[in-house]
């Protein structure tokens, strides 16, 4: 898929974002919850119209919040007039030359499966500051009898959490523009993303979720430089001559 096609599918499907409850959206309590305290830079790759870089502002000192689509950044911008310190950006984060250990904090959703995984990781990699935390949640591809098992587990909790929350079917027009952008989608099984996280992310921890997601958790180790600590010498006592 190429970045022309995404944003124009992304263009299209702002007007649908009303920020009420998605497969995704369920999720990001659970990303939340494990950003770094304290938080003085944070980054959204993809933010869409802004709700998780609203809640990120909250506990984060400012917010570089990035998307392809300028619809989405145009609604983000008016969705968020009361927050000054997330500043919002129309871009493509692998064309981007952050200054190494950038940010505390980098969160991802839905958008990591758009982008060469190797590619994304490395940049993620560089630009985290040692001790921040990288946050992703996207989709995977489906492989083996446990995830038929996983597959029918998040059909049944997705159409009960539909049905609590009141949630109503999607418009003629919503239903073709996300059948049109599924179209050229392409989404890793566990099994590649797990290969990729060992290979560049020693120690992250990839967690198959249901409703068809997984997450990323993922803490840069701490410089070695920070880690030594100064040789504390003690005084010998050398008597007077």
């Amino acid at each position: 898929m190429t970045l022309e096609k995404i944003q124009a599918d992304f263009d299209r499907l702002a007007q649908f974002d009303d920020d009420g409850w998605n497969h995704n959206n369920h999720y990001i309590p659970y990303l939340l919850s494990r950003a770094p305290v304290p938080c003085p830079e944070s980054l959204e790759i993809g933010c869409g119209t802004g709700m998780l870089a609203r809640l990120l502002a909250q506990r984060s000192g400012h917010v570089l919040a990035l998307d392809l689509s300028p619809q989405m950044i145009r609604m983000a911008q008016q969705r968020s007039t009361g927050y000054t310190n997330i500043t919002y950006e129309v871009g493509d984060v692998l064309a981007m030359n952050f200054p190494a250990h950038s940010f505390d904090c980098i969160v991802s959703v839905a958008t990591l499966h758009h982008m060469a995984m190797d590619a994304i990781l490395l940049k993620v990699k560089d630009t985290l500051k040692p001790g921040g935390a990288l946050l992703v949640l996207d989709l995977y591809q489906s492989e083996g009898l446990t995830d038929i098992a996983y597959d029918f587990a998040s059909f049944v909790v997705s159409t009960a959490i539909k049905l609590i929350k009141g949630r109503v079917r999607q418009s003629p027009e919503q239903r073709a523009a996300w059948e049109e952008h599924g179209r050229t989608d392409h989404y890793l099984k566990i099994s590649e993303v797990q290969l990729v996280c060992a290979k560049l992310l020693p120690g992250a921890r990839v967690r198959k979720h249901l409703m068809w997601r997984y997450s990323i958790v993922w803490t840069k180790p701490a410089s070695r430089v920070a880690l030594v600590q100064p040789r504390q010498h003690t005084r010998r006592n050398i008597p007077d001559m």
